[in-house]
């Protein structure tokens, strides 16, 4: 790939991370799900705190418990729940700011118009619920998208958040 081909397919990702973003901060949430593969996976895993071992330092994906290890049919059910606006820990609904930064493309495969790329980010979502609770999500995102007839959709999302405690009373925002 040349560096034009690459610098424009960056872009292109990255402009879709910002619209996935706006439709999440706008409570777009059935929109949302547009962008993501039939086949997703969506997955949080736990920190752990151990000494210098990498390879045990999250859960492992369908195999621990996670904050997050979903497929499509599972986010389709979360996103209907909020939508029927008596979601108890989404009532009043947050004012949540995803900043999406650091984009670099990792691999890219197939051809243009079939792709698969996969990418890292970093990911902040800022949560503010009623008048003073205040959350933050920091982390590492790892993102695998499929190039289809219809646009780019989410394959496959692991999101390292920096924190091994969550101080949020539950976690309601998608990262």
């Amino acid at each position: 790939m040349s560096n034009l081909a690459e610098i424009e397919l960056l872009h292109e990702v990255t402009q879709f991370f910002y619209h996935e973003a706006d439709l999440l901060d706008y409570r777009e949430y059935a929109e949302w799900l547009k962008l993501l593969h039939p086949e997703v996976r969506y997955f949080i895993p736990l920190v752990r705190n151990v000494p210098r071992m990498r390879d045990n330092e999250f859960t492992r994906e369908q195999q621990d418990n996670a904050w997050m290890d979903e497929g499509y049919a599972t986010l389709e059910k979360r996103v209907k729940q909020i939508l029927t606006n008596i979601h108890w820990a989404e009532e009043p609904p947050s004012r949540v700011s995803h900043l999406i930064s650091n984009t670099v493309l990792v691999q890219v495969e197939g051809e243009p118009g079939a792709r698969e790329v996969t990418t890292r980010s970093r990911v902040f979502v800022y949560q503010n619920r009623i008048d003073d609770e205040v959350n933050h999500f920091v982390g590492k995102r790892i993102d695998t998208l499929a190039e289809t007839e219809h646009g780019w959709l989410v394959k496959h999302r692991t999101v390292h958040l920096d924190q091994s405690v969550l101080l949020a009373k539950a976690l309601t925002v998608f990262i």
